[in-house]
């Protein structure tokens, strides 16, 4: 999957946060919903029109985008 078709970064939505595609679901609100637990039927029933490809997508782009990030040695 190619998240770039699901997912949007639009500086007049949500603060330019990335979103799902058409939506005003925040991919990081998915992501701290997945650590939580939730399920991808959780995140569907808590926001309708979501699809599994979309919550994929969403941690597509979040393992990217840790892919091209510099992190430093947590102590």
């Amino acid at each position: 999957m190619i998240y770039h078709e699901r997912i949007e970064i639009n500086p007049l939505i949500c603060s330019g946060k990335p979103v799902i595609r058409g939506t005003r679901v925040i991919v990081s609100d998915l992501l701290n919903q997945l650590a939580a637990g939730q399920t991808f039927d959780d995140l569907k029933r808590g926001y309708p029109g979501l699809a599994n490809e979309d919550i994929r997508a969403a941690l597509e782009f979040a393992a990217a985008t840790l892919n091209n990030t510099e992190v430093e040695e947590l102590k």
